[in-house]
């Protein structure tokens, strides 16, 4: 994988880029910081306050403003008698807030209660996200092909996943349930995710303050971070952020906490330069047609409208990968105006049958369950006559699970024979009432026929796990 301003490093197995010119700079004075002098003021005053005494270079931490920088803010401070210097420690001034000082943080907490790294402005960070679009980075075969190399997928449907991920656009997987469509969208986004982009912990519009570094989504590429970068800035691993059915209208826009009385950024801005995966697409508490309205414009022009608690509203930028996976047909879910805005549509479906025996294998192995060979194929024979169904590729680590399952009760390894199979296909499968007591012992019987037609025994060998 590719960008404009990538080098090659196999050090992980994938092509990965440089990090992207912007935020590697530290500000050396305020006339470099791209916020008002105010807004940091007010910021180093609640964290003072709720703090406690601080050395300034404690409070540069806090900051995450160079030390420059921070007694800048303080002596402003100082004239003010917000704080004062109550000692030395190691030839660095330890600071105390003052009774003005408190009364003024009071008030300001009163307004917001955000304090601690001090937030980029709207301008930079908007600047930030364009340069590190989705649109810009270039997936090849290779790259495709490490990220699914642990699954069972065919050359033509690895093809379509790769045109799609270059159209840095959006996607929607469609097909049956158990096909895999939630798994491979989250491969996706690991093909996206060895680049590299920064993300902000906080963002400043007119005075308030949005968070949008999230650790439980944003995955932090330490290592790589230069020494001397900007430190209001976090690298990481392009972002991936799925939803499921719990997703709502309210998800979408800037979450303000009455209490805090700060902004948290909706999911879309959480997976900015990266992956938002909607999963299970139709089944949400928000309607598809809700998404639509809300979404027609940003799918197309790739820019969304948020607005904040005072009415004001702000354009951001919608620069990332969507991808809707869902049960449910394209044209029963959303009209043919909101297909045409997703640019690739991939049917995930049936798996053949020698698909099948390689994803039984592999899940076999990774449990480390041995399997009598015939076991596969009286399944698949199973499936497909018994049950007049399609090959999923779900069933292979359903039915080796409920074997483990099964051994974890008995106090035993597992070992997946024909009986474990019969028991298995049992538990899992699911039967009609008014003829569940007859059907096991029918399963059974059909079973140890098949194998004995098949092989001439139930023992007809052992596949090593």
């Amino acid at each position: 994988m590719t960008t404009s301003l990538q080098v090659q490093d196999f050090e992980r197995g994938f092509l990965k880029a440089k990090p992207i010119s912007g935020p590697e700079q530290r500000p050396q004075s305020i006339a470099e910081i791209d916020v008002r002098q105010s807004v940091l003021e007010d910021i180093a005053l609640k964290t003072l306050y709720l703090s406690g005494s601080l050395s300034i270079l404690e409070l540069s931490d806090k900051l995450r403003l160079g030390y420059a920088i921070t007694s800048e803010v303080l002596s402003r401070l100082r004239a003010e008698s917000l704080c004062s210097v109550t000692g030395m420690s190691s030839n660095i001034a330890q600071l105390a807030i003052t009774s003005q000082g408190r009364s003024r943080a009071v008030e300001l907490l009163s307004q917001s209660q955000y304090s601690g790294t001090a937030p980029v402005s709207f301008d930079c960070y908007v600047q930030q996200v364009r340069r590190q679009s989705v649109q810009k980075v270039q997936v090849h075969a290779a790259d495709v092909e490490r990220a699914f190399a642990h699954l069972v997928v065919d050359n033509v449907t690895l093809r379509q996943f790769g045109t799609s991920l270059n159209s840095g656009s959006s996607i929607f997987l469609y097909g049956p349930p158990g096909v895999g469509k939630t798994t491979m969208a989250e491969v996706l986004s690991r093909v996206l995710a060895e680049d590299e982009v920064w993300i902000p912990y906080a963002v400043e519009v007119d005075g308030q303050i949005i968070t949008v570094y999230d650790p439980a989504v944003h995955k932090r590429v330490k290592e790589s971070e230069p020494g001397d970068h900007d430190a209001r800035w976090v690298l990481c691993q392009r972002p991936a952020v799925l939803v499921g059915g719990e997703l709502t209208a309210e998800m979408l826009d800037l979450q303000f906490n009455p209490i805090s009385k700060f902004y948290t950024a909706p999911v879309q801005v959480k997976a900015n330069n990266g992956v938002l995966i909607i999963d299970d697409f139709g089944r949400q508490r928000l309607r598809p047609e809700e998404l639509l309205n809300r979404w027609i414009v940003p799918l197309d022009r790739r820019i969304d409208f948020l607005t904040l608690a005072g009415g004001k509203t702000i354009e951001v930028p919608f620069e990332m990968l969507v991808v809707f996976s869902s049960n449910i047909e394209p044209e029963d879910l959303v009209d043919a105006s909101f297909l045409r805005r997703i640019q690739t549509k991939i049917r995930l479906g049936a798996v053949t049958d020698e698909q099948f025996i390689e994803i039984f294998r592999r899940i076999s192995s990774e449990k480390q369950v041995p399997f009598d060979t015939e076991v596969p194929h009286l399944l698949i024979e199973f499936i497909q006559e018994t049950l007049g169904q399609e090959l999923r590729s779900c069933y292979p680590r359903d039915i080796v699970n409920q074997v483990c399952w099964a051994a974890r009760y008995d106090d035993r390894k597992p070992y997946l024979d024909v009986a474990a199979l019969t028991q298995a296909i049992d538990a899992y499968f699911p039967k009609k009432a008014n003829r569940q007591s007859a059907e096991q012992p029918l399963i059974f019987a059909t079973l140890e026929k098949r194998a004995m037609q098949r092989f001439g025994s139930k023992t007809a060998g052992l596949a090593s796990a």
